[in-house]
């Protein structure tokens, strides 16, 4: 590794050595999306302080914590996220709207669960264990990683 390297690339090289199979790689493309969206939900679910506060507010309040970790990271990958997180926002809020605080909960656990059965498949099949397992930054790094991985597919640069 370059000593030029952005602690971005630095991550993502060591992630990406937790992830050379093709089936695990894609496992993760479509669960680690889930399991994020499903982190933003059961926080939807958590009830707000007061009355000053809606619905979402720890939710919220743990977007923009890592969202500022990312646009740190990257500019263009903290652009990518704050897109992604007010899609994933507004999703939420519309099933919040539509399912009731209750089944939201039921839904956001169910997708967890799942999600994260896939993830330790993936790593079964891969035969490496789960990065975060040496490092819980890796649970930022996922998404970003996923994210990187778009960013490459269009033609990008992050």
């Amino acid at each position: 590794m370059s000593a030029t390297q952005r602690p971005i690339d630095r991550w993502f090289a060591s992630y990406s050595g937790d992830h050379r199979s093709a089936t695990n790689q894609w496992i993760h493309v479509a669960c680690v999306p889930a399991i994020l969206w499903s982190v933003i939900a059961l926080l939807w679910c958590v009830p707000s302080p007061g009355t000053w506060f809606r619905a979402g507010f720890w939710a919220g309040i743990a977007m923009f914590g890592a969202w500022m970790f990312y646009y740190r990271a990257s500019r263009k990958l903290g652009v990518g996220m704050l897109v992604a997180f007010v899609a994933l926002g507004w999703l939420t809020r519309w099933l919040h709207d539509s399912l009731g605080t209750t089944n939201l909960l039921w839904l956001a656990i169910a997708v967890f669960v799942v999600a994260w059965i896939g993830q330790f498949v993936g790593h079964k099949i891969e035969g490496r264990k789960p990065s975060f397992l040496t490092d819980l930054t890796y649970l930022l790094i996922g998404p970003a990683w996923v994210l990187a991985k778009l960013y490459r597919k269009l033609g990008w640069s992050y």
